[in-house]
């Protein structure tokens, strides 16, 4: 036998990572449903509030149960450290302010999730962070154009949302690293599972845990996960957050004092400490199940998802379907090399307009029509006619959204009776067409 040490498995880790119980210690993590915790002298919390020990002493901060997950989270992402955050959104947020600040700029791609575009788009700029959008697929040349000298980072998204894009990590790594910034990017589609940004050179990673490692639709919550591999150091002028004195902590420089830490630490301590976005102790354990189970998922969705994807593409009703695991999507190849497997997520356009897409969603029995995406159900969404039915179709298409794109978030129900449901609900738009032109 190999005396060689084996590294685990990414099922081994979604399994075992980030818990180790001791002796007569409960199998599962358990859920520390407290506010605070006691020490025994003045000196042991002033410790803590110096941040010259580690532990706990306000959930807000941290708790137990949530900095189990997280760092299941990071060993599954293969990063040094993370961080539970209240949602998503929180969690990009607070991986932009803990580089930017007033009079900074960052650099992302315009094709990602609605509510970032807008927090970057939006809400950003009314603190004083600039922000310039580029396309995924410009060249670098291009790109590198749209950096400035206090340009702080650059971010994007492993697979869009909701147009199932495949980003070029390798190449955003490059431009970023180039000009001296890191490189931020959403893995929320993908998971650890499937793609791990950190081994193409990406920086920090970002997860809506609400989605795949939630699984099951019942708990809302984020991760910020930290590689440890950029060189804050190497740009302390850039990056006066991390590599200058903190004056809320008695002059504490974070790159000095947590080294390969600094990013968390400071996520933790300062942002967390202010803003106050922490993912509840009952969330987090609810994550930690979805997570010991992902591997499995993960599988069963992009499996099944290719399938129907299959189907669609064959189907008269259909005038276009995006799925990077079709050979004949532009994004197959870029797919290929960065993920394992495809995920569960795809778009697709039917002939008929956009009253035909409703009466379509309306005849569904089994994919339900909702906001959400990649969990056990099988769900759907029409953004022209929900999330962005202000929009006429021009504006639509300037957004990067097709006037009749849908959603398709494939379950772990039987593919057969996905396609069943999907079948019968055309059959049942045409019928419905039938009769409003013979009436």
């Amino acid at each position: 036998m190999d005396k060689k040490k084996r590294t685990p498995g990414i099922g081994t880790l979604c399994v075992q990572a980030g818990y180790k119980p001791g002796k007569g210690e409960p199998r599962q993590i358990p859920i520390i449903q407290s506010t605070t915790f006691k020490y025994e002298t003045s000196d042991q919390m002033g410790r803590l509030f110096d941040l010259e020990d580690s532990g706990y002493f306000y959930t807000r901060l941290q708790n137990p149960t949530n900095d189990h997950v997280a760092a299941q989270i990071a060993e599954l992402e293969g990063g040094v450290a993370a961080m539970l955050t209240s949602s998503g959104q929180a969690a990009n947020l607070f991986a932009c302010l803990n580089i930017c600040s007033a009079g900074d700029h960052l650099v992302s791609t315009g094709n990602i999730y609605g509510g970032t575009f807008n927090l970057l788009g939006t809400t950003l700029p009314k603190m004083g962070i600039e922000v310039t959008f580029i396309s995924p697929d410009a060249s670098e040349e291009e790109i590198s154009a749209a950096f400035k000298p206090n340009t702080k980072l650059l971010f994007g998204e492993t697979l869009s949302n909701p147009g199932v894009e495949m980003l070029d990590i390798e190449k955003f790594a490059r431009i970023a690293h180039s000009h001296g910034v890191p490189f931020i990017i959403d893995n929320t589609f993908a998971t650890p599972v499937l793609c791990r940004p950190f081994e193409f050179g990406a920086d920090i990673v970002t997860h809506s845990t609400t989605k795949y490692m939630d699984g099951h639709g019942v708990a809302v919550g984020g991760a910020l996960v930290d590689s440890g591999n950029f060189d804050w150091e190497a740009h302390t002028e850039k990056y006066p957050g991390l590599c200058a004195p903190d004056p809320s902590y008695h002059g504490l420089i974070y790159t000095k004092a947590f080294g390969k830490l600094a990013f968390i630490t400071k996520a933790t301590s300062q942002l967390m400490r202010d803003l106050g976005s922490i993912q509840s102790p009952q969330n987090a354990f609810y994550l930690h199940l979805g997570l010991q189970s992902l591997h499995v998922r993960i599988a069963r969705h992009s499996e099944s998802a290719m399938k129907v994807a299959e189907y669609l593409e064959n189907h008269p009703d259909v005038a276009w379907v995006k799925y990077p695991g079709l050979k004949n999507d532009p994004h197959h190849e870029l797919a290929k090399k960065y993920m394992s497997a495809f995920s569960g997520v795809m778009c697709v356009g039917l002939k008929g307009g956009r009253d035909f897409d409703n009466r379509f969603m309306d005849s569904l029995k089994l994919i339900t029509i909702e906001t959400h995406v990649a969990d056990c159900h099988s769900c759907i969404l029409h953004p022209a006619s929900h999330t962005h039915r202000q929009l006429t179709d021009e504006q639509l298409r300037a957004a990067g959204i097709a006037p009749d794109l849908m959603r398709l978030s494939i379950g772990l129900e039987d593919p057969e009776d996905i396609i069943y449901d999907i079948e019968q609900a055309l059959a049942a738009a045409h019928c419905h067409s039938e009769r409003s032109e013979e009436s």
